[in-house]
């Protein structure tokens, strides 16, 4: 009987993945497709004519009817769509209906400030929820334990506008520590920031606390420990390891909540941003503009996806399989 070869043995196990990853990226590109059919079905039904509101008031009929032949709206609706669908292999998202500017050019002006206010409230959701986690699932039973429970409860059963509202009460209109609205400054960013990030830590913290505790329990911790080995060690180089994949699928979760969320923080603190474009564009009926940010977005969110789950063949060694 021949024995394989080690290459021929690494091809068989790398052809899972491959096949793996083909399939993950097909599903993506379905999932961009179907937002993009969605997106755009919905704005159709919607209520309001965008030629009405870029006549304005008092306008005839003739007039009407020509911005509908300048925007395309008066086509059939299967028109339209092949249309769009046509200027998207191409690359263009359009012009926008009320700037006649490049669609593209205002997702660019405002994607900087949403990055900026959506990776800070990550950095802030990840770094806490971690943290207080492992302290918990250490502490378990204890009172810091609960009372970090009930906090971060609290704190999750609470909407993001309201715990907005209230860091602008204390911290904006009471004590003058912190402007309340605008964007450019670091000040300007902390109270978006916490507003977002705290909502989230509770999620994040409860799956740390639950998969240290579980792998706490295991056969292998307690060998390690009859070995000698000092509680810091297994606790950073062994169960954290794996307790890690759970965490990481959650944080995409908490990337998606954070991205819809931007709508209505950067609103209400009246920041700049795709969440404050999509708000504008939506009293306009700018429905290219609408269109072109949600086609970004889903094209962010899912690929930010797509390498998440490919990571889980670096940090735990029997995904490769």
């Amino acid at each position: 009987m021949r024995m394989a070869f080690p290459s021929t043995m690494a091809q068989r196990a790398a052809a899972p993945n491959m096949e793996y990853v083909l399939k993950r990226l097909a599903s993506s590109i379905l999932v961009v497709f179907g937002a993009i059919t969605l997106v755009f079905l919905i704005l159709d039904w919607l209520p309001g004519d965008p030629a009405m509101l870029l006549a304005g008031d008092g306008a005839n009929n003739a007039t009407i009817a020509n911005i509908q032949a300048q925007l395309g709206t008066n086509r059939p609706l299967w028109v339209q769509y092949g249309s769009y669908l046509w200027q998207l292999a191409h690359l263009n998202l359009g012009t926008s209906f009320v700037t006649n500017e490049p669609v593209i050019n205002r997702i660019w002006q405002q994607f900087p400030q949403t990055v900026e206010l959506g990776a800070c409230s990550c950095l802030v959701a990840v770094l806490f929820g971690v943290t207080l986690g492992i302290a918990s699932a250490v502490y378990e039973g204890r009172w810091f334990d609960r009372a970090v429970q009930i906090v971060l409860l609290f704190l999750t059963s609470m909407p993001s506008f309201w715990i907005g509202i209230l860091l602008i009460l204390v911290f904006a209109v009471s004590f003058h520590w912190l402007p309340a609205m605008g964007s450019g400054s670091f000040r300007q960013l902390i109270l978006p920031t916490a507003c977002l990030g705290l909502g989230r830590i509770g999620h994040l913290e409860r799956l740390v606390r639950s998969g240290v505790i579980d792998v706490l329990h295991e056969p292998f911790v307690t060998t390690l420990r009859g070995k000698g080995l000092k509680e810091i060690p297994i606790l950073y180089r062994h169960v954290l390891r794996n307790a890690l994949i759970p965490v990481i699928t959650q944080f995409s979760m908490v990337i998606g909540e954070i991205l819809s969320g931007v709508v209505v923080i950067e609103t209400l603190f009246a920041r700049q941003g795709l969440g404050r474009l999509i708000v504008d564009a939506l009293s306009d009926r700018d429905i290219p503009v609408l269109q072109g940010v949600v086609l970004f977005v889903s094209i962010f969110y899912v690929s930010l996806n797509f390498f998440i789950d490919l990571s889980y063949v670096w940090i735990d060694r029997r995904t490769r399989i």
